[in-house]
């Protein structure tokens, strides 16, 4: 269409490039991994630029018969990111860059013109914020997933009992119920904190610049319909100030959810082995050993324990990054990216191969028969001395003193009622926190302002 020299020299070039440039070696360490993490940015970047430009149109910097084809070229830009084609070529230093460039190649000056009103610095802010407003949906369907799972095998097995344990001491009797549950319900609490993460990622900083704002009139209102934002991030300052803080919230989020999974994890390793023998681990997620014939090894749950609690570390890690920075925009930030980006591929392979075995998991309805765990029902003939009169003391004392003498006989049969107990569960209650909060997400609207945006791109 408008192909020209100036288009051309582009590819050689820096987007802030004047007349000198960097070495080889300071290239490199200047922008370090950029190239290959901006691959998970390129698609919501693309984005950012059709609301940008739409934008830009409104105010009078992009002419009428100038909108459709820009919109038209972003638009065969972002299938090519999404379908996996798109590359940042080498000399290119991130994906705004490349992603001008093909516009340039494209659309000759024309492609230059979107990014009027703009900087690299709100660029990567929004394409950040698309990203993890994406990645954060993801994980709420994955937890929601691994819910709907646990709470499935709690209703199964609501019936089974099993020992709960105090400093790993057999205490009283709990069920399979009541454990299954007890992560369900975690991982509603967890999804609280997702929500919130997620209201914090869901503000538009499209239009603070440099982070400063910009002296062109623009409709930042306008940017933050077409993205399916909640609102702007008002001030412009702010805005910027929200690099680095917004990726430690929602890694703060990643990490309580980690943390549920990893201490399941952890319990189900325990539960598997030979001494304790409560569950049965999927065989195919189980490994042998080089020399000893019997082992079923609890591999997959190990590694998800470990890689779990390495995700726990990141809040910690963000924050160490840009506690120390004063506001404004520093090259500390881009460090983040490394950490966080991939942290959502990590948690959500973790959350898949949980659901899996969870759902495939088997439990020994037989453990009670084992004499070994007859003591933890003395509370429970404690609680029948004194209920039928006895000073709770002296029926403490009375069943102890049975117990030193090895006079102590278990009545296995349990009767909890109260709410969130043995025989009170809970589940649909439980159900209805998690569905509650689920909702509140909006993730209805936030597709139908994104498809709008690609629908009249693709006109």
């Amino acid at each position: 269409m408008h192909n020209d020299h100036n288009a051309a020299t582009l590819g050689g070039a820096k987007l802030w490039e004047k007349k000198v440039r960097p070495t080889e070696e300071i290239d490199r360490f200047t922008v370090g991994h950029d190239r290959e993490l901006d691959l998970y940015l390129a698609p919501y970047d693309v984005m950012g630029s059709m609301a940008h430009v739409t934008m830009l149109h409104s105010i009078g910097l992009i002419a009428d018969d100038e909108l459709q084809p820009i919109l038209n070229a972003l638009h065969r830009i972002y299938d090519e990111a999404v379908a996996g084609r798109f590359v940042i070529e080498d000399g290119i230093e991130d994906v705004h860059s490349q992603v001008e460039l093909m516009l340039t190649r494209t659309l000759g000056t024309l492609g230059k013109k979107i990014h009027s009103g703009r900087s690299r610095n709100d660029q990567v802010l929004v394409d950040l914020k698309l990203f993890t407003r994406a990645r954060l949906q993801q994980v709420a369907e994955a937890v929601r997933r691994l819910f709907d799972e646990l709470q499935k095998q709690s209703e199964r097995y609501a019936h089974v009992l099993m020992p709960g344990y105090t400093h790993l001491q057999v205490a009283t009797p709990s069920s399979f119920g009541l454990w299954f549950g007890a992560y369900a319900e975690s991982l509603a609490d967890d999804m609280l904190l997702l929500e919130a993460a997620y209201r914090l990622t869901n503000r538009n900083p499209l239009g603070s610049a440099a982070g400063y704002g910009s002296s062109f009139p623009l409709n930042r209102t306008m940017t933050t319909r077409l993205l399916g934002f909640d609102s702007p991030a008002y001030n412009v300052v702010y805005a910027q100030m929200g690099r680095g803080k917004t990726e430690r919230n929602v890694a703060a989020a990643l990490a309580s959810v980690a943390g549920t999974v990893a201490k399941m994890a952890f319990d189900a390793c325990l539960y598997n082995s030979q001494n304790f023998g409560f569950v049965k681990l999927p065989d195919e997620c189980t490994t042998g050993s080089s020399i000893m014939p019997h082992k079923k090894n609890p591999d997959v749950f190990e590694l998800i324990r470990a890689r779990c609690n390495k995700l726990q570390a990141l809040p910690a890690q963000i924050t160490l990054m840009m506690n120390n920075l004063p506001s404004g925009y520093f090259r500390d930030l881009q460090e983040i990216k490394e950490v966080f980006l991939p942290a959502f591929d990590q948690l959500l392979s973790c959350l898949d191969m949980a659901t899996y075995i969870v759902e495939r998991m088997k439990v020994n309805e037989h453990i009670l028969d084992d004499p070994r765990y007859d003591l933890m029902f003395s509370v429970e003939e404690v609680n029948r001395r004194a209920a039928a009169g006895t000073p709770f003391r002296d029926a403490y004392r009375q069943v102890g003193l049975e117990i030193e003498a090895g006079r102590f006989t278990a009545d296995k049969h349990v009767h909890h009622t109260h709410e969130g107990s043995i025989g009170c569960l809970c589940t649909a209650e439980i159900a209805a926190l998690m569905q509650s909060a689920y909702q509140r997400f909006g993730f209805d609207r936030v597709a139908r302002a994104e498809q709008a945006l690609l629908e009249a791109a693709a006109r």
